[in-house]
């Protein structure tokens, strides 16, 4: 089973990537959070049970300025071994610095034009 987290803080992209991973129908578990330090402490709670994938916004409270809090929240999820050796992290984001941020930490990243304008197939190909 797929052990999957969507943070992002509005609460209809959740819905949208929710829906979308459901509509594959495969055997998925779906966790949400709705801000950066919720999805630390998401991570924090199943560090027994990590998630395999991770999806994270980059724009979300503004706390961490001047790094945003969707790059805040990656370097989190690096200082956790498991988390960093074999979660799948995926940035989707409007943000203009989404592939700068994501070739820094190593990560994948959708943007959310590209997402928002296709079908489910885009989140079975993360899958894998």
């Amino acid at each position: 089973m797929s052990r999957v987290l969507i943070v992002d803080d509005v609460p209809g992209w959740v819905r949208f990537h929710q829906n979308n991973l459901e509509y594959l129908n495969e055997d998925i578990e779906i966790d949400t959070a709705y801000s950066a330090r919720e999805g630390v402490a998401k991570i924090e709670a199943s560090i027994d049970n990590p998630y395999s994938v991770i999806f994270t916004d980059l724009q979300m409270e503004s706390d961490f300025l001047p790094k945003s809090a969707g790059e805040w929240f990656i370097e989190q999820i690096k200082t956790y071994k498991k988390y960093y050796k074999d979660a799948k992290i995926v940035i989707i984001s409007a943000s203009p610095a989404i592939s700068r941020i994501a070739e820094k930490y190593k990560v994948d990243y959708i943007p959310k034009t590209v997402v928002r304008n296709s079908d489910s197939e885009v989140y079975r190909k993360i899958l894998g």
